[in-house]
């Protein structure tokens, strides 16, 4: 691959905490969130200044204004992913959109003899909504487990696959490994026994190129908090047909068509599954960051991170007693690197990490059943994200070394 011209140093004047006269902090935890751009706040500050109205249901020019300015932010998502606007649905976050899925389709398709399969390297938001529904429906769930070099394990997957399978929950890259998940491969074969596939897309989505029909799922879910946006907005993106299967999640306002006393019918899709008020300042936020994101284009944001990963790898294999879990290759996964400092727990590591101004995250990563697979209880992870350098590199390699001395002087 050709070497990026992203240039992540002049990029940071655009990141209020990152620019030459934020805090001074080295960022490695955009894999939990990620920074925000200046026109990111700016637009969400103009809606509130200039527009603040609700959406859809008014006819004067401020609420006319909002509801173009919320519509955007979809039809940005929309192009995003190459979907028609019809098939996104706004949530408060991924795990909601998951969710969704596992409510409005799990607990209504779902019976006794059926069998849903999860990947061990799911997020609990893929993973603990499968598990209350097969509470409710008395379906299994079944784990795909990973490889020792941290990928999934398809002979597993290809032995668990059947026609009991109903779903497949798959995360597209891990949070923890950094894997990249073959998920075009995985849903052929899951529809081949008539499963239904739902993609964990909040690690890939800000990060890479994702064409909804190229990778083959569902149902995909979504963050804006993770790709410069704010939080308290999510995202499902599904196939129309399974769109207009599926019954609300919730009920409320907007959702509907028309109430009676005896029942209601429900709005068209996406609106029948937005209750009540969205995030309307978020869905406008969410648009600006897309339009940051695409200006640069998601192809030189990969290209920056293959490389940066690749720095960040060797250079996390030449510190004694450090194991760096995942896949060596840094093209076959994204950004996000966990490893752990032998006699160092986690949690210390990163606190004395912080010492320095490098922030990092340590603990399960909302990924348990992963940790138990790799036989520890927690991992420290540094994230990287297109505002990332090298410099960040070599700030976080000084920061163990110190650490490391603290605990050997101790």
């Amino acid at each position: 691959m050709a070497l990026t011209t992203l240039d992540p140093e002049a990029l940071r004047a655009d990141f209020p905490l990152l620019a030459d006269d934020g805090p001074g902090v080295v960022y490695l935890d955009s894999a939990a969130t990620s920074q925000k751009p200046a026109s990111v706040l700016a637009a969400m500050d103009a809606y509130y200044r200039e527009t603040n109205a609700n959406v859809h249901r008014g006819v004067y020019g401020l609420a006319v204004d909002a509801t173009d300015r919320f519509e955007a932010g979809r039809d940005a998502v929309a192009g995003l992913v190459g979907v028609d606007r019809e098939q996104v649905v706004f949530t408060k976050n991924a795990s909601e959109a998951l969710n969704l899925v596992a409510w409005a389709w799990g607990v209504r398709n779902l019976g006794p003899d059926d069998e849903i399969l999860v990947t061990a390297m799911e997020h609990h938001s893929n993973i603990v909504p499968w598990h209350i529904v097969a509470g409710i429906t008395g379906a299994t769930v079944r784990l795909i487990p990973v490889t020792p070099g941290g990928e999934l394990d398809l002979d597993a997957f290809t032995g668990l696959l059947g026609p009991q399978t109903k779903v497949l929950a798959a995360a597209h890259v891990s949070n923890v490994l950094g894997t990249i998940n073959p998920v075009a491969e995985l849903a052929a074969a899951a529809h081949g026994v008539g499963a239904l596939v739902v993609a964990d897309g909040a690690q890939s989505v800000p990060h890479m190129p994702v064409d909804f029909a190229e990778l083959g799922a569902d149902a995909l879910a979504f963050t804006g908090h993770k790709m410069l946006g704010p939080t308290g907005i999510g995202v499902l993106v599904a196939r129309r047909e399974l769109l207009e299967s599926m019954e609300p999640f919730l009920g409320g306002g907007e959702m509907i068509s028309q109430v009676t006393a005896d029942g209601a019918t429900w709005n068209d899709i996406p609106w029948k599954f937005e209750a009540g008020t969205p995030p309307i300042a978020e869905a406008v936020g969410l648009g600006a960051a897309i339009r940051y994101l695409t200006d640069i284009g998601l192809t030189e944001v990969r290209a920056h991170e293959i490389e940066l990963t690749a720095t960040l790898l060797d250079a996390l294999r030449e510190i004694p007693g450090l194991t760096v879990y995942g896949p060596t290759d840094p093209a076959r996964r994204g950004g996000a690197v966990s490893f752990a400092l032998d006699g160092i727990h986690p949690h210390d590591l990163a606190q004395l990490i912080d010492r320095d101004g490098v922030c990092v995250r340590a603990g399960h990563h909302c990924a348990q059943p992963l940790m138990e697979e790799l036989g520890t209880p927690a991992t420290t992870r540094a994230s990287l994200y297109l505002y990332n350098s090298e410099s960040d590199v070599e700030a976080l390699v000084r920061s163990i070394h110190r650490a490391r001395e603290f605990f050997d002087d101790v």
